[in-house]
């Protein structure tokens, strides 16, 4: 199957989101979120990982250092364009950013984290689904995984709001890929995304650079937990803001307005404080004997 490149670049501000989707997704998952921080003069950058928006071939032949591939191609270009730059995404797109800002911290300067997953374990999550943390560190179990489990996506689809799920579901079930990501996700890619996840955990504490979290209380898909486990772990400063209206698609869902404010007063703030910085060493470096 072809591939269609659903990646987009909106705005033109110095400072920029770069914005990841998650396993088996779509950029255009982000596209509200994206519209509302353009509008409100930030550039932003949604890209397409790697293997996605094709068919499950596509998404098999790739693993999550191909996904991380994509989202280091896409920040290079945002850091030539932006003077401050904060990464993030949705679910399995928050860890990819995580383990950018392990690896480039100097260059990354916010991480904002949109339903943040680690473990799947909303309400909404099938029971034996529990069972995957158990095959995952060893090789057989992965193997077994891959062999035998696939995750079938069901209602409520990640999504409280009637009208938006009915749209999103419609766009699952019709086998369009490119509108709202694959029905079906390989027991494979599972276990690539477990193996990634199991690498960022390790790095959280290294991680110093500033967080804003936005996660839904009744996450159907990661609970809350997983933010937890953010605060518990990161290194640096984390403002975390918790929906009350919400499932996991936090970026589509009906508090996404909220969640757009929150994420450009995150980013003004970061600006502000890069600006401050600069500032105070260009005040040095300009002091004689300095």
């Amino acid at each position: 199957m072809t591939i269609v490149d659903r990646s987009f670049v909106l705005g033109k501000g110095r400072t920029g989101f770069l914005l990841v989707h998650g396993l088996g997704g779509t950029p255009i998952e982000l596209k509200f979120v994206a519209k509302g921080l353009a509008r409100l003069g930030f550039t932003v950058h949604c890209c397409q990982l790697a293997g996605h928006c094709g068919d499950h071939a596509d998404l098999l032949a790739t693993g999550w250092a191909d996904w991380y591939a994509s989202v280091t191609s896409a920040f290079d270009r945002m850091r030539a364009e932006c003077d401050t730059v904060i990464v993030g995404g949705l679910s399995m797109g928050a860890v990819l950013a995580l383990h950018l800002a392990a690896e480039r911290p100097d260059e990354t300067d916010g991480l904002a984290l949109y339903a943040p997953t680690f473990w799947y374990d909303g309400w909404a999550t099938p029971w034996y689904r529990f069972l995957l943390p158990f095959f995952m560190p060893t090789a057989f179990g992965r193997f077994l995984v891959g062999v035998t489990y696939q995750f079938v996506e069901r209602e409520p689809y990640g999504i409280k709001d009637l009208a938006i799920r009915a749209v999103v579901a419609s766009a699952m079930q019709s086998g369009d890929a490119t509108q709202a990501g694959i029905l079906v996700t390989p027991g494979k890619s599972l276990c690539q995304f477990g193996l990634l996840a199991k690498r960022v955990r390790k790095e959280l504490s290294a991680i110093k650079t500033p967080a804003l979290i936005v996660q839904a209380r009744e996450d159907d898909v990661s609970s809350v937990k997983n933010t937890e486990y953010l605060q518990r772990h990161l290194g640096g400063i984390v403002n975390a803001l918790i929906l009350d209206d919400s499932y996991h698609i936090v970026t589509v869902d009906r508090q996404r307005d909220l969640l757009i404010k929150s994420s450009a007063a995150f980013a003004e703030m970061i600006a502000a404080r890069r600006d401050s910085t600069a500032t105070v060493r260009s005040m040095q470096e300009a002091r004689p004997g300095a």
